[in-house]
This record gives structure tokens, sequence and C-alpha cells, in this order.
């Protein structure tokens, strides 16, 4: 018998200069993608970051109205590492964010306002992989994002954003789901990695309360880990995997 061959991954298509990101929370991205965005940032592309929340309801031991100011200034600084300068927040609550039209005309309108051709999400499924469940907040943002991308060009789909200054874009190109376990793409984290881990690392107050590791050791065996499972079907090269739905 032989081996099942393994698929190998796509680079991302390069023809692009703006992306949008939009997630959830704080520390999602630099979860999911942050030495692409790196690699990407680095080469001269704009890429603007929009989050549903401010993570407010993330730490137990620390009230909402404390948690989220504190969870925006280290999101801006960890997207400061990774030459993001734009990050908005769209002020939906953490842990009830519900997948419906006012989430769509929120995410369409942010579209709209940046006009990327390469927007990007996290994992919208139910699960991560069949293995662990995924959180609500995931699920509606990422689903909200994928239609969302069709919204911001119909002109006829919430037109009080036309009345708001918010013309059509219809230039979506790509959308691209991180986190995917059905990833079609990928980016070579290389350039990125210790970037990445900075970045993750400014979320210290997050991290602080997930694990008793040593938060370098802990972000940075993360990453790592993540990047080197991918490069076995990335030509051996560590990397950042995405799946690509064209539009």
């Amino acid at each position: 018998m032989t081996e099942p061959q393994i698929t190998q991954l796509q680079p991302m298509p390069t023809d692009w200069r703006r992306a949008l990101a939009v997630v959830a929370h704080p520390d999602d991205l630099e979860y999911g993608c942050s030495a692409a965005v790196a690699a990407w940032t680095d080469e001269g592309r704009e890429v603007a970051y929009v989050l549903a929340t401010r993570g407010e309801a993330g730490i137990d031991t620390l009230e909402p109205e404390k948690c989220g100011p504190l969870r925006e200034q280290e999101q801006r600084a960890s997207a400061a590492v990774v030459g993001v300068s734009t990050v908005e927040f769209l002020d939906h609550r953490d842990g009830v964010i519900e997948y419906g039209l006012g989430l769509r005309r929120d995410i369409a309108a942010a579209i709209r306002r940046h006009r990327p051709e390469l927007l990007i999400t996290l994992n919208h499924r139910d699960t991560w992989g069949g293995i662990a469940w995924n959180t609500p907040d995931h699920v509606a943002v990422g689903r909200a994002t994928l239609d969302a991308a069709g919204d911001a060009g119909n002109r006829w789909i919430f037109p009080e954003l036309v009345e708001q200054g918010l013309e059509p874009w219809n230039g979506v190109r790509w959308v691209a789901v991180a986190g995917s376990f059905s990833p079609t793409h990928a980016v070579d984290a290389t350039p990125g990695m210790e970037r990445a881990v900075h970045s993750l690392l400014e979320h210290r107050t997050y991290i602080e309360v997930l694990t008793s590791e040593d938060p370098e050791t802990y972000v940075r065996g993360f990453l790592t880990a993540n990047a080197e499972r991918t490069a076995e079907r990335f030509g051996g090269k560590p990397a950042v995997a995405f799946e690509v739905f064209a539009r």
C-alpha cells in the first residue's frame, strides 16, 4: 500500500493592498494569525482590525467595567507590534453576541469604511476540528463576517448605510478564515513569528489567568507548535493556515 498523500496548502493571494480583520475578542487575532499580519505589513500592505467586543467578560476576577478598558489598551498595543495602527471596537457585549441583522450591518459598515480586498475572520464553525466546542461569539462573528462581505456590496441591503455616507463596496475578493480545520492556503510564519510572540504577550492580563506557566514560554510554545504543525502541508515551512473563500 502507498502512503496517503498530504494535501498541500497553497500560498495566500498576494495581489491586494488592503485587508480588514474582524473578530470577536481581544487576543483572537494574536492566537490566530498575527505572524501573517506582521509579514503583510512589512510588505507595505494596510491591515485594520475590527473587534466586536472589548473582551470585558473574559476574566472572572475582574469586573467588566475595569476589564474592558484594560483589554482594549492591551489590544491596541498588541496590534502596534505587528504594524497595525487602526483598531476599532463595535461595542457588542462580550459573551452574548447575537448573530443577526445588527451584527451583519455593523460589519458591513466596517467593510465599507475600510474597503478591503482581503477580509479575515476566525473559525465560524461549531467546533475546533470536532475536538472542542467553539464559543457562540466566535461562531456569530465569523459567520456574520462571511455574510457581510456580500452585504457590503449591495446598496439595497442596509440602505441606511448609504444615507450615512457609506457607499457600497463590492471589492472583497477573498474571505480568509484563521483557525479553520479545513485550511486551503498558508503564509510563511518565519518572518513574523518573533513579533507574533511579542504581540500575544501584550495580552498579559488575560494570559496570566489562563496559565501558571511563564507567559513567554506559554506563548512561544503555543504559536510555534501551531506553525510547525502546518509546515508538513506547506513545503516544510512553519506557517499560518487559512481557509480561503474566493468571491
